[in-house]
């Protein structure tokens, strides 16, 4: 009875320890989010009587799929297996875009579209690009957005502008470069929205 205890002890160190050898091979994805610099707070004047709703931006199929993007030449899109997004860019994208309007004093108010928001204006856009790029020298990080603004009452686009920011990663790893979209992030969106004009508010229906 003793041997066939220590048999049965050494099989099951040996299968314990062949277990804990194939958990210890496992990977499990890193996640990340961007991040910008908080917006002051809102300082809308006398004059700021609009109100516009920001619908939810779209983007191309490929950078709604989770994993962080890079491309390898212009005509090759790969994906990092375990570095994955923790949150939609686009939602991203979308509230970074609200709060910059609600601070930047050109409206009185400034929400998310669900729908059946009754605002004067309606703010859409698009997440072109959100990549690493690793050709043509160096890595880099580029971002581009485009957008326009719609007067809800008649249809017609009163605003539309886009912008990208291409930037050298100092370090080629996927931290520093989730750190530089972050910085690029930031400065195409004071670029599409640094030529948003006054609107004057719609006559009362």
């Amino acid at each position: 009875m003793q041997r066939q205890g220590a048999t049965f002890l050494v099989i099951t160190l040996t299968i314990a320890t062949a277990f804990a050898g194939c958990v210890g091979k496992v990977k499990y994805p890193t996640y990340y989010t961007l991040h910008v610099p908080p917006v002051p707070d809102p300082s809308s004047g006398p004059e700021a009587r609009t109100s516009v709703a920001v619908r939810e931006f779209r983007s191309p199929g490929y950078l709604r799929q989770g994993p962080l993007v890079y491309r390898a030449s212009a005509e090759q899109i790969g994906f990092y297996e375990y570095h994955r997004w923790a949150t939609d860019p686009r939602d991203f994208v979308t509230r970074a875009i609200a709060d910059r309007l609600r601070a930047g004093g050109n409206f009185a108010e400034v929400k998310l579209y669900d729908g059946r928001s009754h605002t004067d204006y309606v703010f859409s856009g698009q997440l072109e690009k959100l990549e690493e790029v690793d050709y043509e020298g160096g890595v880099k990080v580029e971002v581009a957005l485009s957008a326009q603004m719609t007067d809800l009452r008649t249809g017609t686009t009163v605003w539309a502008n886009s912008a990208s920011d291409i930037e050298k990663v100092a370090q080629p790893n996927v931290p520093a470069v989730v750190s530089e979209m972050s910085h690029s992030m930031d400065r195409a969106i004071e670029k599409l929205l640094s030529s948003i004009p006054s609107l004057p508010p719609q006559p009362s229906r």
